[in-house]
């Protein structure tokens, strides 16, 4: 009987992302791989110019297991850059440019980085990169890709390499880097076209910037399965409109509840219809289920009822879709092909049917660990499975309910109250439109729920709010506040979910 001696054949089970891009390239040379307000490339050209800056970067010795840095809006170049690194084997470290500028000196010592990349956007910040060659992105970057590249370096790598590094918030304030290898890369597009979110040769527009898993991995899924990325520097308004109105090819539209309401508003002022998708939207929970009805109304495509994160991709539960033009009664969740999920309690036991507990998880799409960070790394796994710190409760049906973030609990009195239990009973108020709890001291019960919510519908008090409340859930989780702000007052990271640090302080200053 075979055994594997040296990997090889385990390597052969899976191809690279750079493998399934040149079968693209070769396959639909002329079909369009980018598009932007600004042009587009076909694939034969993308594919020249990847060869050119992979062979640029092999001819400078950037070798197979080693890092390049970029720091840069979404544009051609960013692909390019993902794609280079993915021909060599090499891995790309995409720096948030949301950071602040000591954080991003944390992620550049991090990685420690043999080139980098940078836009002239962030110009300012190019001492980042002292002591390091730097590649800037514009007319002298053009002329190298443009020219022939010469000899072409195979495919070096292989599908345990990691491809890039997405930087996550740590507990301690230090971000960590999520090293995202090819294997994981290609199981999240075979994911995500197994449970409907891409289709082969769809377009998709890339407007999430690429340092987050939202922009990179759907605009590697499309270029992987033969499609088309209309790629935009952010939710740009009217380009997205044009796309709407025009694209007759469009797959999945990333919504995020920010973002949302101003394209939707767009669309009227406009008066587009927007052309047919296959789905619309993501993350569920971050919406009043009146407005998701609206959102597929609009769109006649369902709404994607997913649950991932950075570190896993679309996995652990993102396989079920809300039908067009229905408020849901519930968000339960649909696992992921090609996950396994565990619930358990602190202790690491299985729960029952109907009792929160942690989600562990197995699937091909999960991430290598957390770039020099062994504790972190050896923290967030667990006899082979992935802790994901989200607590959910499985339900006879065998769905999946959210529950809240393990580690983002109000304790009241001794009791134990996750702020999304109290956020979904008044998501359902006709009322209001975005919600979110948190956690305020008290003196006596050492913290208490507060309520911060959009008023949208007719005028309501926080009383009335606390009546409606009062029988769904117990008296304790009731908020002991409620504080009314704009829809433009909430803060938000990059995916519009709404952030609770900056919340609490707003009620430590009162």
């Amino acid at each position: 009987m075979p055994t594997p001696s040296d990997g090889a054949q385990r390597a052969a089970a899976i191809p690279t992302l750079a493998e399934l891009f040149e079968a693209q390239a070769r396959q639909r040379a002329d079909a369009v791989a980018l598009q932007s307000p600004q042009g587009s490339l076909t694939y034969k050209v993308l594919a020249r110019r990847v060869e050119a800056l992979a062979a640029h970067l092999h001819r400078s010795g950037l070798n197979r297991g080693e890092r390049l840095a970029i720091l840069s809006e979404n544009r051609f170049e960013y692909v390019e850059v993902l794609l280079a690194a993915a021909r060599l084997g090499a891995t790309c470290a995409c720096l948030n440019w949301r950071l602040a500028e000591p954080e991003l000196r944390d992620c550049v010592a991090l990685v420690t980085p043999s080139v980098a990349f940078l836009s002239p956007k962030f110009e300012t910040l190019a001492p980042l990169f002292d002591g390091l060659p730097l590649h800037r992105f514009g007319e002298a970057f053009d002329r190298l890709l443009d020219a022939h590249p010469g000899d072409v370096p195979p495919i070096a790598a292989q599908p345990e390499d990691g491809l890039h590094i997405l930087f996550t918030s740590g507990t301690t304030g230090r971000p960590k880097g999520a090293l995202i290898s090819q294997r994981a890369v290609v199981a999240r597009g075979t994911v995500a076209v197994l449970d409907g979110a891409f289709r082969t040769g769809r377009t998709h527009i890339t407007w999430a910037p690429m340092f987050h898993q939202m922009g990179t991995d759907n605009t590697l899924t499309t270029l992987a399965f033969g499609g088309k990325v209309i790629v935009l520097d952010g939710p740009l308004l009217d380009a997205m409109c044009d796309a709407l109105e025009h694209e007759t090819n469009l797959g999945w539209l990333g919504l995020t509840p920010g973002m949302a309401d101003e394209l939707l508003a767009r669309l009227a002022e406009r008066g587009i219809r927007p052309q047919p998708l296959d789905s619309v939207g993501s993350m569920a929970d971050l919406l009043p289920r009146q407005r998701i009805a609206e959102i597929t109304k609009l769109f006649n495509a369902p709404f994607r009822n997913s649950f991932g994160a950075t570190e896993a991709g679309s996995a652990p539960a993102s396989g079920h879709l809300i039908p067009a033009g229905v408020a849901p009664d519930d968000l339960d969740k649909i696992e992921s092909t090609f996950a396994r999920v565990r619930l358990v309690d602190d202790e690491g036991r299985d729960v029952p049917d109907g009792q929160p507990g942690e989600l562990l998880l197995r699937s091909p799409t999960l991430f290598s660990g957390y770039w020099g960070m062994p504790e972190a790394t050896a923290e967030a796994f667990r006899d082979g499975w992935y802790c994901t710190g989200d607590v959910f409760v499985r339900q006879p049906t065998g769905r999946l309910a959210y529950v809240d973030r393990k580690k983002y609990l109000i304790k009241t009195g001794g009791e134990n109250v996750y702020p999304a239990e109290i956020e979904q009973v008044l998501r359902k108020h006709p009322a209001l439109g975005e919600v979110v709890v948190v956690r305020r001291r008290d003196p006596r019960w050492g913290e208490v729920p507060v309520a911060f919510v959009e008023l949208r519908g007719e005028a309501v008090t926080a009383a009335g709010l606390l009546e409606y409340c009062r029988g769904k859930i117990a008296n304790y989780k009731l908020p002991k506040a409620i504080r009314f702000l704009a829809a433009e007052d909430f803060p938000r990271n990059v995916t519009g979910k709404v952030m609770r640090a900056p919340l609490e302080q707003l009620l430590e200053r009162e």
